[in-house]
């Protein structure tokens, strides 16, 4: 099997498969470029174009996205490819439970992952341009009121940095311990469905 992830999300698979003790290693990653999230709409193209090179190759691919910006384009690819693809609205959703997620409905957070947290200056700082024009900070994040570190991992120094940029925000921070979420439990159920 393949699995056709984002490359935002290379480092939790990979450590997901580390902690299956062997039991995923039949699964196959081929990663997107992650700056994909900064231009959502170039996403299901991409994606296309990656299950096309690799059809021949294997019986089954799923994709390693949520919706991510894409409007419905990409579940609607996913269908006419026959291919799976993760629930969920974006990758916030599906570390957190997606139904979890949905039920606080937390309108006024903003949501960083620990890939974002790490890349939070390639893929938020410097592409809304706050490094050269730190004025525009309360036009983008003037309606939100906390930050919140969806954690993966429990490391002190990764929560520390998310405490750091939710006060270059002008936010209150929030950390939540969710390990990998229905990322995990979907990655398991499709390696028992192959197996």
């Amino acid at each position: 099997m393949l699995l056709i992830a984002c490359g935002a999300l290379a480092r939790e698979i990979l450590d997901i498969k580390a902690q299956a003790a062997g039991s995923l290693d039949h699964l196959d990653l081929r990663c997107l470029p992650a700056e994909l999230h900064n231009t959502p709409d170039r996403i299901p193209e991409a994606v296309r174009a990656a299950v096309a090179a690799q059809r021949a190759q294997y019986d089954e691919i799923k994709l390693l996205y949520a919706d991510c910006g894409t409007g419905g384009r990409l579940q609607a690819l996913c269908d006419e490819l026959g291919i799976e693809m993760l629930q969920g609205p974006h990758c916030y959703a599906f570390f957190d439970g997606v139904a979890r997620f949905e039920a606080r409905g937390e309108m006024r957070s903003f949501f960083l992952t620990d890939f974002l947290v790490r890349q939070f200056d390639a893929f938020v700082w410097r592409p809304l341009g706050l490094d050269r024009h730190p004025d525009l900070r309360e036009m983008y994040f003037g309606q939100y009121t906390t930050l919140v570190h969806l954690a993966q991992t429990d490391d002190p120094a990764l929560a520390a940095l998310a405490e750091t940029h939710a006060a270059r925000l002008g936010l209150a921070f929030e950390r939540r311990l969710t390990g990998y979420g229905d990322l995990q439990r979907d990655l398991s159920r499709w390696a028992r469905a192959e197996g």
